[in-house]
């Protein structure tokens, strides 16, 4: 299991996976938005996203979870 958590503060831009989602190591779950610039956040390793803890508009904090891959 693996969880994905935000390193920086910033707004959440795009939700690109849902749910239930197989992804691959390096596949984009998130795209971040901090001081005008898009931060895709990527899988770190490859397996189903069980939890999406976050939703588009929302501001995130560092540290903040948001997936959790299995």
């Amino acid at each position: 299991m693996a969880e994905v958590r935000a390193e920086l503060v910033s707004n959440v831009w795009k939700v690109l996976v849902p749910q239930g989602t197989a992804v691959a190591e390096g596949d984009a779950l998130v795209i971040l938005e901090s001081m005008k610039m898009e931060i895709p956040v990527l899988a770190e390793e490859g397996g189903t996203v069980t939890r999406v803890a976050v939703a588009e508009g929302d501001v995130i904090q560092e540290g903040d979870l948001i997936a959790v891959i299995e």
